[in-house]
């Protein structure tokens, strides 16, 4: 293996270690939430350190390995694809840290209801940032694919939420603060998956070389 594949191996790990922090992050997001632990929120909101150290990290070896390395091709298209990744991965660890300080404020309160459809969406998000990332990984342009058409059921329950805390509204004004927060927290993950599947987006170019932004899959 000669000394520019060894760097572009080691550019994917770091990409994948990013992805597996930005993971987590929005696994104890939720879980914060849910079980009501803010000292885990805000373990989670101290972590988006490491995130954003990766993001910087990457940013300056991808830009290392274009000036010395002179990639052509497929090479070249994976290093300016993978600057692009990292702006979303980190843009989703921010979200992640926006719905711990939601969770912080909501644990003050007495719970509004169970939560229900928030954590299958955040599993779903989860799957995507998953998969997108295997996807990269293996340059498999059909699992980025999958990964688009997931986005439609996030926004789906993004809606159910957004409908079922607007009747709690309606109902009982006492309950605006806390229902307003938790749509924000819906609204959230909803952005998370949208980065995800920019994310798919830009692997299924980086792989094809065909551009799929605001085109029907």
């Amino acid at each position: 293996m000669s000394i520019f594949d060894e760097e572009l191996k080691g550019l994917k790990e770091k990409i994948l270690r990013m992805g597996l922090l930005v993971e987590s992050a929005i696994r104890d997001s939720i879980k914060s939430l849910v079980e009501r632990d803010s000292e885990l929120a805000k373990e989670v909101i101290k972590r988006d350190h490491d995130i954003n150290a990766l993001d910087v990290e990457i940013d300056e070896e991808c830009i290392r390995l274009i000036a010395l390395r002179q990639p052509k091709a497929g090479d070249l298209r994976f290093i300016t694809t993978a600057m692009k990744i990292t702006t979303d991965l980190e843009r989703m660890g921010d979200l992640a840290e926006d719905i711990s300080e939601r969770a912080i404020e909501l644990n003050e309160e007495p719970p509004l209801k169970p939560y229900i459809d928030i954590p299958r969406m955040a599993d779903i998000a989860q799957g995507m940032l998953r998969d997108v990332l295997d996807a990269l990984i293996k340059g498999n342009s059909k699992l980025a694919t999958d990964v688009i058409k997931r986005d439609d059921e996030v926004d789906r329950l993004n809606l159910q939420v957004f409908n079922e805390l607007l009747f709690f509204m309606i109902q009982d004004p006492t309950n605006v603060s806390r229902a307003t927060r938790i749509t924000y927290i819906s609204k959230y993950l909803e952005r998370i998956a949208d980065h995800a599947t920019n994310i798919a987006e830009m692997v299924i170019y980086m792989v094809e070389g065909k551009i799929v932004r605001h085109v029907t899959i």
